[in-house]
């Protein structure tokens, strides 16, 4: 098939556009970002999703396509305004699918997100299950989703929900905790209960949306790891297999959310209502759906996954620290703001 990947020169993009080719399809790669390799084989189309003449473009230069897999969005912590949060991830979305309808798609798969869910149900969640999103990007994504269903009779609407993505090359957010671990400090777990959080390897996720690409049918599929641990399970994982010295110690759990809110509030720290809501919940897909009616299953557990993604980290991480302002959102070391104190205090 000839494809379509919006945000192809980000992490998840990277390990979707290399699965997919490995499978013999055509990617044409549409990103604010470069990527050289796409640039030199004529397969990048430089644009703003939030611009309806660079989509056009895209689809003018590329097309046509046979599917498009909507993978881009602006994330909380990577832009400054929700007007931009909402510009890029609701009326991108829009101005994408419309061009795709004129261009005669077949399949619009999107990358949603458990950022739908800010409060925790504490079973596995279901695709019936009623969205409650407490923050912007959670609302820009359930947006998306119900602009796209509204195309649903004129092509193929295939939703994917995720939990965090994670393999070589992610970072954001885990940029800190990476450092703590490789610095031997004190790494602090919210509350005493191991309640499970549910992760993705970023090649799981592609075979998902491979095996979506011949399902002529609109719907919508939860994707996670199988038998999810707790962070703390994970931690402890990463720091057996790295050799460090860093150790785990337990904070209460209502007055270290009471500080992680006004710290939110007063633009001192990155972390929004998703994560101090759920960093110390539970959070868990239930993939039963995607198993049977496509056959995915997943391979890696959290553990595995986590230690990819800080291997990468060991190893690039001063040449990720030195080209932090050219990399998308996703493949550099957040600014963690005052959270940044726990390197030197821990």
């Amino acid at each position: 098939m000839k494809l379509l990947i919006t945000g192809g020169s980000g992490f998840f993009g990277t390990h979707l556009k290399r699965h997919l080719a490995q499978q013999n399809h055509q990617v044409v790669n549409f990103d604010l970002y470069e990527d050289p390799d796409d640039v030199r084989a004529g397969r990048m189309a430089l644009g703003d999703l939030a611009d309806p003449d660079h989509v056009a473009r895209c689809f003018r230069d590329h097309g046509p396509f046979d599917a498009v897999i909507h993978a881009a969005a602006a994330l909380a912590h990577g832009v400054r305004s929700s007007k931009r949060l909402w510009l890029s991830n609701v009326t991108g979305t829009r101005n994408l699918v419309e061009a795709a309808v004129q261009d005669g798609v077949r399949s619009v798969i999107f990358t949603s997100s458990n950022c739908l869910w800010g409060r925790p149900l504490n079973r596995p969640v279901v695709e019936d299950d009623v969205p409650c999103p407490v923050e912007d990007y959670g609302r820009s994504k359930l947006e998306a989703e119900r602009l796209l269903r509204g195309y649903s009779n004129r092509l193929h609407v295939i939703i994917f929900r995720s939990p965090t993505i994670l393999a070589a090359g992610r970072i954001g957010l885990l940029g800190i905790l990476f450092d703590l671990i490789l610095d031997g400090k004190r790494i602090p777990v919210v509350g005493r209960d191991k309640k499970p959080y549910q992760f993705i390897s970023a090649d799981d996720y592609a075979r998902a949306i491979h095996l979506a690409l011949d399902y002529h049918a609109s719907d919508t599929f939860h994707v996670g790891s199988d038998h999810p641990t707790s962070l703390e399970e994970a931690y402890q994982e990463v720091i057996r297999r790295a050799g460090s010295r860093a150790r785990l110690y337990h904070l209460p759990k209502v007055p270290t959310i009471a500080l992680m809110k006004l710290l939110n509030r007063l633009r001192l720290s990155p972390l929004g209502p998703y994560h101090y809501r759920m960093i110390a919940e539970e959070f868990v897909f239930d993939t039963s759906h995607l198993k049977q009616t496509l056959g995915w299953r997943p391979t890696k557990t959290n553990g595995e996954i986590l230690f990819e993604a800080f291997e990468y980290y060991r190893r690039y991480r001063h040449q990720l620290w030195a080209n932090r302002r050219n990399l998308p959102a996703h493949r550099r070391r957040a600014s963690m703001g005052v959270i940044d104190l726990l390197r030197w205090v821990s």
